[in-house]
């Protein structure tokens, strides 16, 4: 694979929380890098997807959703959404299909500031309308597909499902087309650049939401305390912290005679086996840690990961 007949390049997955940005970026890689929760957010730091066939290398980064400012950590989610920006080679807005169809009035304050702030980009875009799988009848989508091509008049728009991924061979395709010529930067069996240890913790914070549902409270952060690879017993183990907010929260994650963290535990502990291949010994424990969203040292640390993955 040489320069003259190979394409690769760096593609930025953004737009409003919660519209399937990672579900996306699961799908197309055929393979599960990002968690995937109902909840708006539940990406913090940026995940690094990377598709590889005979002619193209995508690296994704799947970016925190754009939201509104509030607080240190949202902050420091939305200074790394734009410092990722500047390196990628393709732009990828995703945007909710069905909540915009249903509030057209949010379509303004959702996407008006990005499509501004993106007027005068030269660089190939790709607009993904996501979720039409909830759409019977197409056509309600043709007032929204023509607000978007005045939004972006430069980009191209394109309809799909990443749940149902009806469409995605043909964007994946498109995107491919779209990357500069270049060699590729990564080995063609390497599907991220996460470190396992991250992904450990991104594991049980998706489980935690899972199981917290509509009572989770976003202050959670996972910290990897401790990670032993024993060869006598054939297993992994890890030791992992769930920090909380506040005092209450903890008594919520632990659940009624431990029940909600066992059961974390139970699920998290299945997806690190398949992530590991192998067998895993997996302990959590939860500690309170007041405001630790307001905390620059900890924030600093858990948003950090994503530079530790671009390296």
């Amino acid at each position: 694979m040489t320069a003259q007949n190979y394409r690769c390049g760096w593609v930025a997955l953004m737009g409003p929380p919660n519209a399937g940005k990672s579900t996306l970026l699961n799908a197309l890689l055929g393979q599960k890098v990002s968690i995937v929760t109902p909840k708006p957010q539940t990406t913090r730091n940026q995940i690094v997807g990377i598709h590889t066939d005979a002619s193209a290398q995508a690296i994704f980064m799947d970016m925190p959703g754009l939201s509104q400012v509030r607080g240190r950590l949202s902050k420091a989610m939305l200074q790394a959404v734009w410092q990722s920006l500047r390196q990628a080679d393709v732009i990828m807005p995703v945007l909710d299909a069905h909540l915009y169809i249903r509030h057209p009035e949010f379509l303004e304050r959702d996407l008006a500031p990005v499509a501004d702030a993106l007027a005068n980009e030269t660089r190939p875009m790709i607009v993904v309308v996501n979720k039409v799988d909830l759409f019977a009848d197409k056509s309600r989508m043709l007032p929204l597909l023509t607000r978007l091509s005045e939004m972006w008049p430069h980009a191209e728009i394109f309809p799909v499902s990443a749940l149902t991924k009806d469409g995605l061979p043909d964007l994946l395709a498109l995107l491919c087309s779209r990357l500069p010529q270049r060699e590729a930067q990564f080995p063609e069996d390497q599907i991220s650049t996460a470190p396992v240890r991250f992904m450990a913790a991104e594991i049980i914070r998706e489980k935690l939401f899972l199981q917290l549902r509509q009572e989770v409270p976003y202050s959670i952060a996972v910290d990897i305390e401790q990670w032993e690879e024993d060869a006598e017993r054939g297993q992994t183990i890890i030791h992992a912290v769930i920090y909380v907010a506040r005092a209450m929260h903890k008594g919520m994650v632990i659940g009624k005679g431990g029940q909600v963290l066992k059961q974390v535990g139970t699920e998290a502990r299945k997806d690190m086996v398949e992530l590991l291949g192998g067998k895993v010994h997996l302990e959590l424990w939860v500690k309170v840690r007041e405001n630790w969203t307001e905390d620059p040292a900890l924030v600093q640390e858990l948003t950090q990961m994503g530079e530790v993955m671009l390296s």
